[in-house]
């Protein structure tokens, strides 16, 4: 049995201002039409052996993680949710601890959300190579064969072949090296010496092996974090679709990585090297790199009209886009912000973020649209004293409304049915009705059917706040 363990969390800022803190990059379609979070699930359908997965995130992102998951039809074995970060060490150990509780003897393939990986044939071959030696007992890492100099990366340089060579081997356990060391992310020309090598490989951050065997190594070298992780584990509640791990515990646990807590102090340690194309989509020149370009080089997404335009990624989201005379550029338009950025520098657009937060600004934390556990809130317009919204209730759920102290509110249903229960009424609501939500009246509404509710808020007073709902 091999359990995907599919580590979800993190924000993406150098995408800003696609990725925000509460909508960060793997949970945005980049490539196609799916999610990063989606084609990573998906790239391991056909996989022998593979079962449901364990998904690690930020308690924050539990309803879109839900919702993404349920869209592709997956179930998983649990939806494990991080109340603050702590690096990956501590998702692994979570994950190896669900996983034990699963099958003793079980597999774990650690995953980050957000790779693009388009040669899957060859990605399944190395995963069984990586089967192959972790059976064994070995703490398997997946390394990058390097196609040009990259300075953004961390690095693993190989060591012996791994194996016995009296014995013979397969196939697949040929490319397998002892691991030599880490190394940090280098420099340009360090960069182009270990390249000429061959003898290095980036650092993935991907991994197999057993859930027992890596918290041995984890209560050799990283105790505190075992221990702080079980009982978070322990003490940690079921509710709904997901699991709460304790937040007291959690926030004991030590901040590691995976690759500083165990992996650069194991024996047991052996690399796959991986060949295929491969990328961490980690900042807006990535994107260019991979995405397909039209005859001047150009990558356009969205409504976009390009004239005398080279080599520039066009990202639009929600309107229009024209770009004039320019070339090396990135222009990402969402609908409450735009960037425009030299193509080549646009890992800087960290500091913009930084500078954005310094300032308070929710540009860097949420969209105007945000998941619920019962469906979808989408600001549409705003003003001083007014607000608009389009809200989406999803089939079989229900939510309900403390009694407002706005000036008006009012409904204009657009799709679908539901009951609305205001005080002591009961009111159907259907497709074109316009309905008045009554001041401090308690409000229930259940979508009991198959298809979602759409339908128009507005709201006036109270300086355009909504905040009567109860989520």
């Amino acid at each position: 049995m091999i359990i995907p363990v599919i580590l979800a969390g993190g924000s993406g800022t150098r995408l800003w201002p696609m990725s925000r803190e509460l909508y960060p990059k793997q949970l945005l379609k980049l490539t196609d039409d799916h999610t990063m979070l989606q084609n990573t699930l998906l790239r391991l359908a056909d996989f022998d052996s593979m079962v449901a997965p364990i998904i690690i995130c930020n308690e924050k992102h539990r309803f879109i993680v839900a919702e993404q998951l349920r869209e592709i039809n997956i179930q998983p074995a649990g939806i494990f949710l991080e109340p603050v970060g702590r690096n990956t060490a501590p998702a692994v150990a979570v994950a190896a601890l669900k996983a034990m509780s699963m099958d003793p003897g079980a597999l774990i393939l650690i995953l980050p959300a957000d790779h693009l990986i388009s040669d899957i044939s060859t990605f399944h071959e190395t995963l069984r190579t990586g089967a192959h030696f972790a059976n064994q007992g070995d703490l398997i890492t997946f390394g990058i064969v390097p196609d040009k100099p990259e300075t953004g990366y961390g690095y693993i340089r190989k060591g012996e072949p791994a194996g016995d060579p009296d014995i013979k081997l397969t196939e697949a356990a040929e490319s397998a090296f002892v691991i030599d060391k880490f190394v940090e992310k280098p420099d340009l020309e360090t960069a182009k010496q270990y390249l000429s090598t061959g003898d290095y490989c980036w650092n993935s951050g991907m991994f197999m092996f057993k859930a027992a065997i890596v918290l041995e190594e984890l209560k050799l070298y990283a105790p505190d974090i075992v221990t702080a992780c079980k009982t978070s584990f322990d003490k940690g509640k079921a509710k709904q679709d997901f699991f709460y791990l304790d937040k007291d515990a959690f926030e004991q646990c030590p901040a590691d990585s995976i690759d500083y807590a165990i992996m650069e102090k194991t024996n047991r340690g052996v690399m796959i090297p991986f060949n295929a194309r491969w990328d961490d989509l980690g900042f807006w020149g990535a994107l260019w790199n991979v995405g397909d370009k039209d005859d001047s080089g150009n990558v356009i997404s969205g409504d976009v009209i390009c004239v005398d335009v080279s080599n520039t990624l066009v990202n639009a989201q929600s309107r229009l886009v024209t770009v004039l005379g320019v070339k090396d550029l990135a222009v990402v338009e969402t609908p409450d912000a735009i960037l425009v950025s030299s193509l080549y520098n646009t890992q800087g657009v960290k500091k913009i973020v930084d500078t954005l937060k310094a300032d308070n600004r929710s540009e860097t934390v949420t969209y105007k649209k945000n998941y619920h556990s019962w469906g979808i809130m989408e600001t549409v317009d705003g003003g001083e004293n007014f607000q608009v919204r389009k809200i989406t209730v999803f089939p079989e759920t229900s939510l309900s409304l403390k009694g407002h102290s706005c000036k008006s509110v009012h409904w204009i249903i657009l799709e679908g049915a539901a009951k609305l229960m205001m005080g002591n009424d009961t009111t159907l609501l259907s497709e074109n009705l316009l309905t008045t939500i009554e001041a401090k009246k308690f409000i229930k509404l259940d979508n009991d059917g198959k298809q979602p509710l759409v339908f128009l808020e507005v709201v006036s007073g109270n300086k355009g706040k909504t905040d009567h709902f109860d989520i």
